[in-house]
C-alpha cells in the first residue's frame, strides 16, 4: 500500500482491479489539508473514471474519521489497528462488496480406540451449569445475544437438512489448524486432523453476522488430559454412546444428529471430507480442499 505523499496536492494511491484507488495515511496531518487534499484527489480520479475510493486509516490517525465523513466516505470495516473508509464516485449505485460475512467456528470430535469422545463441560457461555458434556469448540483465528435462528445443516453423505438451534493469533488460521489447536488448549491433548464431517451454515448470529460451524474428526496423539482451567469445569473420556444418549443431545434436533453422524463413524458407516494442499487459478498460494475420496 502507498503511503501518504503530496504529489500536485493529490494523494498516491494503489490502483486495484475493479478500476477503485487504495490510500493509506500514514503521516500525521491536519484535518482541513486532508480535507482540500482529498477533494483535489476525487476530482483527478473522477476525470480519470476511477470508481471505489479506499482509505485506510490507522488508529493513530482517527482525527480525520469525521473529515471523511463529511466529505462522503462511509464505515466499511474495522480491525483492532485501523479502520477502513470507502467513497464511491459515479453517480450510479455502488458495487462495493459488503465486509465480510462469516465467522467460521469448529468442533472437534476426538474418538480413541476404545472408542471413546473427549468431552468437556464448560464454565462460561450457554452451556454453563447445564450439566452437558460436549465436543470441544471454538473460533477460528483471524489476526487479531444469544437468540433462536434458523440454519442448515450440511451432512457429507446426504441432503442438507432445515434445523433449528441457539446460537495465539494468527492470520488465516486454516479449519484443521483450529481444531487441533482447540483441543490442546482446552484438554491438553494433542491430536491430528482427519476429516470433516460434517457442517452448518447460521444467519445473524455474532454481531448480526452469519456463522459457518465444521464438525472435524480428530485422531488422539496423547491421552491424559490437562484441563484449561480458565475455561473449562471439566474434561473426559466418554463412550460415544453415553455422549449421544444425553438428554440435551436427544433434545436438540442437530445436537442429535451429530451425534448419530459421530455413531456412524465410529461403526464406519460414514465417510467425511479429508484435506489436501493445492495451488488455485489465481495465485501460487496453496490451500486446503477438503473433499471424499
Amino acid at each position: 500500500m502507498a503511503n501518504l505523499l503530496e504529489i500536485n496536492g493529490v494523494f498516491e494511491a494503489d490502483e486495484d482491479a475493479y478500476d477503485g484507488v487504495k490510500v493509506q495515511i500514514n503521516e500525521p496531518m491536519d484535518s482541513n489539508h486532508f480535507v482540500t487534499m482529498l477533494r483535489a484527489s476525487i476530482s483527478q480520479w473522477r476525470i480519470q473514471g476511477k470508481r471505489g475510493v479506499w482509505i485506510k486509516l490507522p488508529i493513530d490517525h482517527a482525527n480525520l474519521v469525521n473529515a471523511a465523513v463529511k466529505e462522503g466516505f462511509w464505515y466499511h470495516h474495522a480491525e483492532p489497528t485501523y479502520l477502513m473508509l470507502v467513497y464511491w464516485i459515479p453517480e450510479i449505485p455502488h458495487t462495493i462488496p459488503a465486509n465480510a460475512s462469516h465467522r467460521v467456528g469448529i468442533g472437534a470430535l476426538v474418538m480413541n480406540d476404545n472408542g471413546e469422545v473427549l468431552v468437556v463441560q464448560e464454565k462460561n457461555g450457554a452451556f454453563k451449569g447445564t450439566g452437558v458434556w460436549k465436543m470441544p469448540t471454538g473460533v477460528v483465528d483471524e489476526v487479531n445475544d444469544d437468540f433462536e435462528s434458523f440454519s442448515y445443516l450440511f451432512v457429507i453423505n446426504c441432503n442438507k437438512i432445515l434445523t433449528k438451534s441457539k446460537s495465539s493469533k494468527q492470520q488465516g488460521e486454516d479449519i484443521c489448524v483450529a481444531a487441533v489447536r482447540e483441543v490442546q488448549e482446552e484438554t491438553g491433548i494433542k491430536a491430528e486432523f482427519i476429516e470433516l464431517l460434517a457442517f452448518r451454515q447460521s444467519h445473524k448470529s455474532f454481531f448480526g453476522k452469519s456463522d459457518l460451524f465444521f464438525v472435524c474428526m480428530l485422531n488422539p496423539l496423547s491421552y491424559k488430559i490437562q484441563k484449561q482451567d480458565s475455561e473449562i469445569k471439566g474434561a473426559q473420556w466418554m463412550d460415544m454412546e453415553e455422549y449421544a444418549a444425553q438428554p440435551f443431545v436427544k433434545k436438540h434436533e442437530m445436537f442429535n444428529k451429530i451425534a448419530e453422524i459421530c455413531l456412524a463413524k465410529k461403526k464406519n458407516k460414514y465417510n467425511g471430507f479429508s484435506k489436501e494442499l493445492m495451488t488455485s487459478a489465481f495465485s501460487a498460494k496453496k490451500n486446503y480442499l477438503y473433499f471424499n475420496h
